[in-house]
């Protein structure tokens, strides 16, 4: 059983992973057929994050009434059916309906699973999983580059990663007696059963240094992946064929970083695994801003921020349950969830102003803001703790 739902987690991690990058991927051929500026695609983002926010921050309902694998199997449908919307729409409205639900059920899955996985499962486990999310997220644009290469369809693309899901939704709907045999065997207070309310969660002391904590480091991913490119070409020189290339470099560090993260977690502990890759950031982000390095330099660098962003996701989240206890687990994940998919969504925005403002030379010193406060966060965040003990 044990071997079984892990099996099952995996792939759910890897499905949550492969819509991501879809609409990116699309975009270029959607646009023009639906007769809208290209920059509409940032209204369907806005509307499916929003919905992901909402989403993230119930879950912890319907996990309390209904249990996580009911909450994921109905959300990977809900996920599916909407993508397959996506492939049948002919008006720029029909995405905006479908953004809906597709945001609604990402959130769902991905807060519910979060919780399930650092309850009941070894710290490699959590760092292994969202490893596998990043395989989901670089195969999705591989399925819809083969579909406009072959078909010329981005619908087609769609459609089959929407049944994907649907698929997934069957086997998990087929799963959810397993689902709920482990989540009985729950030692102490079961967060399934008694979730803690959302106005109560706040004020657990050291919830909101986590929040910041988690809100900062998905703002420094998410900018360094959006405008990693242009800083290359505009700040350090660099052709654009070249920059474009190397960016994957960032999201490959954070792929295998937690690929390698997962042998030694559960020995160095996740409180470390944090300060490590926060070192590691720092060092990259050094060797970028250093004048007088040569382009390798900022390719190092780019290699070593991804690397460095690798353990921190999973330790943060797998950490919860012993930070704020398994009663309160899910929904301070839910929060945490939230307060990710803001920070993704608002901070690269931000620095594009700021950017056009002043210089794209702020963009190593941008993101050493948000390392600097994660930092503080975590560190404050484990005196807290400790002072509780």
């Amino acid at each position: 059983m044990y071997l079984f739902l892990l099996f099952l987690i995996y792939l759910a991690f890897v499905t949550l992973g492969l819509p991501d990058a879809l609409l990116g991927s699309a975009w270029p051929v959607m646009y023009p057929a639906f007769k809208v500026p290209v920059s509409y695609a940032g209204i369907v983002m806005m509307i499916i994050t929003g919905c992901t926010i909402i989403s993230s921050l119930y879950t912890n309902r319907l996990v309390g009434r209904y249990g996580t694998g009911l909450v994921t199997a109905v959300s990977a449908l809900v996920t599916g059916a909407a993508l397959c919307g996506f492939s049948l729409s002919n008006n720029f409205w029909l995405l905006c309906l479908w953004a809906v639900p597709c945001g609604l059920g990402a959130g769902a899955v991905d807060a519910a699973l979060n919780n399930f996985v650092a309850l009941h499962y070894a710290a490699k486990h959590m760092n292994w999983l969202h490893c596998f999310w990043g395989v989901g997220a670089s195969v999705g644009p591989y399925i819809m580059g083969y579909c406009l290469t072959v078909n010329h369809s981005w619908q087609r693309g769609y459609a089959i990663v929407g049944l994907i899901q649907v698929l997934l939704a069957v086997v998990l709907f087929g799963s959810l007696p397993v689902w709920r045999r482990k989540e009985q065997k729950q030692e102490g207070l079961n967060t399934v059963s008694k979730p803690v309310r959302l106005r109560e969660a706040w004020r657990i002391s050291g919830v909101k240094q986590v929040l910041l904590a988690f809100f900062s480091y998905c703002a420094l991913e998410t900018t360094t992946g959006l405008w990693a490119s242009s800083y290359l070409v505009l700040q350090r020189g660099i052709g654009a064929a070249v920059a474009a290339k190397w960016v994957s470099l960032f999201y490959l560090g954070i792929t295998f970083g937690r690929f390698l993260s997962g042998f030694v977690a559960d020995r160095v502990g996740n409180r470390m695994m944090i300060r490590s890759g926060l070192v590691i950031i720092a060092v990259g982000l050094l060797v970028m801003v250093l004048p007088g390095l040569s382009d390798l330099a900022s390719l190092a660098g780019l290699l070593l921020t991804g690397l460095g962003c690798a353990p921190i996701y999973p330790a943060i989240i797998h950490e919860t349950p012993r930070n704020f206890g398994v009663e309160n687990s899910q929904t301070i994940i839910g929060l945490q969830m939230a307060c990710a998919y803001t920070g993704s969504a608002l901070m690269p925005p931000v620095f594009g102003f700021l950017a056009n403002l002043f210089s794209i030379a702020l963009y190593p010193i941008y993101l050493g803001l948000f390392l600097v406060l994660m930092l503080i966060m975590t560190e404050r965040l484990n005196q807290r703790l400790n002072q509780k003990q």
